[in-house]
């Protein structure tokens, strides 16, 4: 794995702690945030996907690589980080590497999620890692994580459970 230096510790858990903001405003809790190669934040978001309002396809880290790419030029892109508190579903993986994003680090697995998530019909998780779609892309992606699975799971606690 490549390596991970305290900035991404500092980012990540910053994506963390959005994630439990997000869950209290009654969200499913998901948070990412792109970081500019200066270690600025040019965009963060939180899951927006809940029923009935909500958008399924408004995943956070979908809307953060969405708007960084609305933000940055491609090669600034490229030097982005993106940084979201579950690894980017088979979605979202598609959104970074279509927004031209270098780099991601992720808390949770995907694994680690559906541990959490069970069957719940508004999270019906993919078996498929990021690194498996960017892989078969044209444009590298370095990828870290699962990384301080721990912390990113105490979002989750609970908000999984059926009524």
């Amino acid at each position: 794995m490549p390596p991970f230096s305290p900035q991404d510790e500092h980012f990540l858990r910053q994506a963390i702690a959005l994630s439990g903001e997000i869950r209290t405003r009654g969200k499913h809790p998901f948070a990412a945030l792109v970081v500019d190669r200066h270690g600025h934040i040019v965009a963060e978001a939180g899951n927006d996907s809940l029923p009935p309002e909500g958008d399924p396809t408004r995943h956070a880290e979908l809307v953060a690589a969405s708007l960084a790419a609305r933000l940055l030029p491609p090669e600034e892109l490229a030097a982005a980080t993106l940084y979201s508190s579950a690894e980017p579903c088979a979605m979202c993986a598609g959104a970074i590497y279509w927004c031209g994003i270098g780099r991601v680090v992720y808390a949770l697995s995907e694994h680690s999620l559906l541990g959490l998530t069970g069957d719940h019909p508004e999270n019906p998780t993919f078996a498929l890692p990021c690194r498996e779609v960017f892989v078969r892309g044209q444009r590298p992606i370095e990828v870290i994580g699962p990384l301080l699975e721990d912390e990113a799971a105490l979002a989750h606690a609970g908000f999984w459970s059926r009524p």
